[in-house]
């Protein structure tokens, strides 16, 4: 299983999301659809092997979490006003206490807590916190396969929108970086999964 928790420092977690405002009004909640997308879909479907946790940290009122399960996931499309218009749905309703996830629909589900209340949930696997100035996630052996074979890893990646993340959060795992620069967290998000598709030699001990 791949997991991608997703911070929004300043996304909204209450109210009618602004769809023609998106990196504005609603706290640039286009980075996070943006992740999304490149988290679950492929050119003509779902992962079903991965989940991603939006953590809707701006407010009003406490965070809010939106889980995406492709396992289960149904009505998603490949367009960024469609998936925000379905944040905006769950915007809308009442937060659900800390640790209760509520189906709003198939594989898509909401909860109250932030991202310390995620990785407790997912203690179970090994936390890759996304960081440019980290060593490398893959390993100084790595070749790139010419007949890849997916990894079967249980992996939790965390990365943030454009602000860093709270130094208590930064050491919750291993710190490792996809190259140099700091990508934007959709194309962190796929090169994570060609690196995992591919079957390449990885960083993790």
């Amino acid at each position: 299983m791949r997991r991608f928790a997703v911070v929004g420092h300043r996304a909204m977690a209450k109210g009618k999301l602004p769809l023609n405002d998106l990196a504005g009004g609603a706290g640039r909640m286009d980075v996070l659809i943006r992740a999304t997308m490149a988290g679950l879909l492929t050119s003509h479907g779902l992962r079903n092997d991965t989940i991603v946790v939006l953590h809707l940290m701006g407010g009003p009122g406490p965070p809010r979490r939106i889980q995406f399960d492709g396992a289960s996931l149904r009505g998603i499309h490949a367009e960024e006003r469609s998936i925000a218009g379905t944040i905006g749905k769950i915007t809308a309703l009442h937060l659900p206490p800390i640790g209760r996830w509520d189906e709003v629909s198939p594989g898509l589900s909401h909860s109250g807590g932030d991202l310390s209340t995620t990785l407790r949930e997912w203690s179970g696997t090994t936390t890759v916190v996304l960081d440019a100035d980290a060593p490398r996630l893959w390993s100084d052996k790595a070749i790139l396969p010419t007949n890849g074979s997916p990894h079967d890893f249980d992996l939790t990646f965390v990365l943030s929108d454009d602000l860093p993340l709270e130094p208590t959060f930064a050491e919750v795992g291993l710190k490792r970086s996809l190259g140099h620069l700091w990508l934007q967290g959709h194309m962190a998000v796929g090169v994570v999964h060609f690196l995992l598709d591919e079957g390449v030699e990885l960083n993790l001990g």
